[in-house]
């Protein structure tokens, strides 16, 4: 058992809970390009402004939802006047006006609580939480490594799952997380997602695999797609879509209990409960007492302990049972030892 040595003090700091990551990025929709004419500049910019909104506000809805449960809802119908009550606000990140018409590309930022308890009253359930960061590997022939690399950009950061793209050495579908780490842990990317390039120009598909300390494991293939970053854009589009199968909370359910949590470091602990505290799985967390070695905290989660496993591997956290006690432990400090 862990000797409590440390507890009023550090208990002191982290309070009764953890400071979840800021959203705005997940209600931030940019790069909405618009052009509308009207009889002056000003009138032009306002319908230019409404119909960003619009765009804004069901790209959003479709981001953060399944399409089944939108269906199963009977659809979620966003109008004018709805996307102007979930507009926080919009910024111009290019424009040209004049003689009555107004071109550019538009930001929009919606408000988390609104478009929430819109989605309450209509029970659909939604995720607006983001997966841990990802380095996106793409893999593929070399005389094409370079084309399908920029298909992926530098970076995809509001998206449910943010990435950043490797661009270090020669990766194959076999890279394991000993290949992928030198270049993801300085990204603080906690895991890689292998993006294999298959197919032939006019017909490309992307068989996606997730790379962590624990293993690799598929996640599936995108439909066929005309060009590199049509393909780059249906991978991105799968791992959003498999990251809410995956953590969507259907009901109200869950499972209260108290867990150990070893580590090494201070830096190392505050990762493993950063980890469980922003796993959408998980609800009231609590640390009840840290001594040097490890920790003892309480949660509740949604789901089995097999989904809750699954979920924190993918924040470089290992869970298992240790004499009927669960336990937690830095997946990489895990991986080194062995």
């Amino acid at each position: 058992m862990i000797r409590l040595v440390l507890a009023a003090m550090l208990l002191s700091l982290v309070g009764t809970g953890y400071v979840y990551a800021d959203t705005k990025d997940v209600y931030t929709i940019r790069n909405i390009s618009v052009d509308e004419t009207a009889g002056s500049v000003i009138e032009a910019r306002e319908k230019a402004m409404g119909a960003a909104r619009l765009a804004a506000a069901r790209k959003l809805i479709n981001k953060i939802t399944l399409a089944s449960d939108r269906a199963a809802a009977g659809g979620v119908l966003i109008d004018g006047a709805l996307a102007a009550r979930f507009t926080a606000a919009v910024d111009v990140e290019e424009e040209t006006a004049g003689a009555g018409r107004y071109r550019g590309r538009l930001a929009v930022v919606l408000n988390p609580q609104t478009v929430r308890a819109h989605l309450d009253s209509l029970n659909v359930p939604y995720l607006d939480a983001q997966a841990p960061l990802a380095l996106i590997v793409p893999v593929t022939s070399s005389s094409l490594r370079s084309a399908w690399t920029t298909a992926f950009g530098e970076r995809n950061r509001g998206a449910l799952v943010p990435t950043v793209t490797a661009t270090y050495g020669s990766y194959t579908a076999f890279s394991t997380w000993s290949d992928i780490s030198p270049e993801a842990t300085p990204q603080n990317a906690r895991r890689g997602i292998l993006a294999e390039l298959q197919g032939r120009d006019g017909a490309w598909r992307v068989v996606l695999s997730t790379v962590t300390p624990s293993g690799t494991e598929p996640v599936g293939a995108t439909p066929p797609a005309a060009t590199l970053e049509a393909a780059a854009e249906a991978a991105a589009t799968l791992m959003d879509e498999t990251w809410k199968q995956a953590s969507i909370v259907r009901d109200g359910s869950r499972t209260d209990v108290s867990a150990t949590v070893l580590f090494t470091s201070l830096a190392e602990w505050n990762t493993l409960r950063g980890a469980l505290a922003r796993s959408p799985l998980v609800a009231d967390f609590r640390t009840r007492a840290v001594a040097r070695e490890g920790a003892v905290v309480t949660f509740s989660y949604a789901g089995d302990e097999k989904r809750l496993r699954n979920d924190l591997i993918q924040r470089g956290v290992t869970l298992a049972r240790e004499q009927d006690e669960l336990t937690l432990r830095s997946a990489v400090s895990t991986s080194v030892l062995q």
